[in-house]
């Protein structure tokens, strides 16, 4: 399960010697803990959904985020296990309780302490950056009543210094026979496009699983990509028919966490209407192969830094796919997904953000991951994204700019991850760039290659 506020081998790179000595040390510690942890008895991770089932995490994840079909089912149900999706009878008088007291409340937590170090390090900064922690999560996750769960996250990042509304999905659901034939419906309310999504091919659950928050990323992405996460609010239908064809929509607003309410949109890109989400998917699920294929996409309509004014327009969509095989204990998954972005930026044109109107950007993502067991996982992925040249939209600034004003990014992923026990993650994640913001060398003016932007990235994370 990865945090959005929060998306490495080590490389070489020239430093001090005392920062080699540093790294070194710090690189061994990290090593002991690996190796002390690897000893560890094996056992069931205790977050909240684990509680309210009595299953272990295995139970619904091949390993964590990733949700194998009984994961899947678990959250179509809106995060109610078969047990507690019943109707709840009162003792007395045989009345309906109308309410699912748990023996326990929903409530979980993880806490993330990570390293980072870049091939180059940038300007005026330290490299081998060590954030202890980076991220504290609390959630409430799981049943609130008959039909009605949630996965809700609220997150410290130590960046910003304070806790901030993250990834929350509030659903119901429930089921009825139509036509001889399973048809499971429900209701969403959610803060992220994609977040309701039940595969691991989508943006909010998609590969990378784990991010750095410190190492540059390309300027470019989609807009369904993450430019709206937690800072929307939106409610949806679903609707999954004989556990074989499902459909998704919701309708957003803006909703702007830490801005004056109601918004006056300064400073942000404020949608105008609505914007409505779709979701179709079909999957095929056998005793040793899952598969779905299916595509997505938004529409938007937004006023970049105010109310009222010249509209951006932005439409998402396109096609992604999951298979997963079983062989033995272990799984082998594949995923990929295909974005295309078509935009008109007309306000952003008017207010000098953008040297012409008509846009697109084009982004994939393909990846494979061999899961051993549930302790042991192996991910590879390629990811790239282009489009439309514009300087003034990707104006060139060091590091994070563009000196031709182009958005080509390019690279590969690999990561590597270890559950000692199953509420403990330690993963290694080695990211290279092949073209970063329009260019492979000297990208942004200032002499900065695309591959300086290697990052190893090392996560510890700890769920209880």
């Amino acid at each position: 399960m990865q945090s959005n506020k929060c998306r490495r081998l080590i490389c070489r790179y020239l430093r001090p010697r005392k920062m080699v000595t540093m790294r070194n040390s710090l690189l061994a510690v990290l090593a002991v803990l690996f190796a002390s942890l690897a000893w560890m008895p094996n056992a069931a991770a205790l977050p909240s959904y684990a509680r309210q089932t009595g299953l272990p995490c295995s139970g619904c994840h091949y390993t964590p985020p990733e949700l194998n079909a009984a994961g899947r089912l678990f959250k179509l149900m809106g995060y109610i296990d078969k047990v507690k999706n019943t109707d709840i009878v009162a003792e007395s008088g045989g009345r309906r309780s109308g309410l699912d007291m748990l023996a326990s409340l929903p409530l979980g937590a993880w806490f993330e302490t990570s390293f980072t170090s870049t091939k180059a390090a940038q300007t005026g900064t330290q490299n081998g950056n060590f954030e202890f922690p980076q991220d504290v999560s609390l959630f409430l996750a799981g049943a609130w009543a008959p039909h009605v769960g949630s996965f809700l996250q609220v997150t410290y990042d130590a960046q910003d210094d304070h806790f901030s509304i993250d990834n929350t999905d509030i659903r119901y659901a429930n089921k009825k026979q139509v036509g001889g034939k399973e048809l499971v419906y429900g209701l969403t309310l959610n803060n992220n496009p994609t977040v309701e999504d039940l595969w691991n091919s989508t943006p909010a659950w998609g590969f990378p699983f784990i991010v750095s928050d410190s190492a540059p990323t390309p300027t470019a992405a989609p807009l369904i990509g993450g430019g709206l996460a937690e800072d929307v609010a939106g409610i949806g239908a679903y609707t999954m028919w004989n556990q074989h064809l499902y459909f998704a929509g919701t309708i957003y607003r803006s909703d702007h966490i830490g801005s004056p309410q109601p918004t006056n949109g300064q400073g942000a890109s404020n949608i105008r209407g609505v914007a409505p989400y779709w979701r179709l998917a079909w999957q095929q699920n056998g005793r040793k192969d899952n598969f779905e294929i299916g595509t997505y996409g938004i529409h938007v309509k937004a006023t970049p830094g105010a109310i009222q004014g010249a509209e951006d327009s932005y439409t998402d969509w396109g096609p992604d796919f999951q298979y997963d095989h079983t062989f033995g204990k272990d799984v082998l998954s594949a995923r990929g997904s295909y974005l295309r972005e078509n935009s008109a930026l007309v306000g952003s044109l008017a207010s000098g953000a953008a040297s012409q109107s008509a846009h697109h950007l084009d982004s994939g993502n393909l990846n494979a991951e061999y899961h051993f067991g549930n302790r042991y996982s192996a991910n590879a992925g390629w990811f790239m994204t282009s489009g439309t040249p514009d300087p003034l939209l990707y104006a060139q600034t060091a590091i994070t700019g563009s000196a031709n004003g182009g958005p080509r990014s390019a690279g590969y992923i690999a990561n590597f991850s270890f559950w000692p026990i199953q509420n403990i993650d330690l993963a290694a994640q080695y990211t290279a760039y092949t073209r970063f913001n329009g260019a492979a060398t000297n990208y942004d003016g200032a002499g900065r290659n695309a591959s300086d932007n290697n990052t190893v990235y090392l996560l510890a994370r700890f769920v209880f």
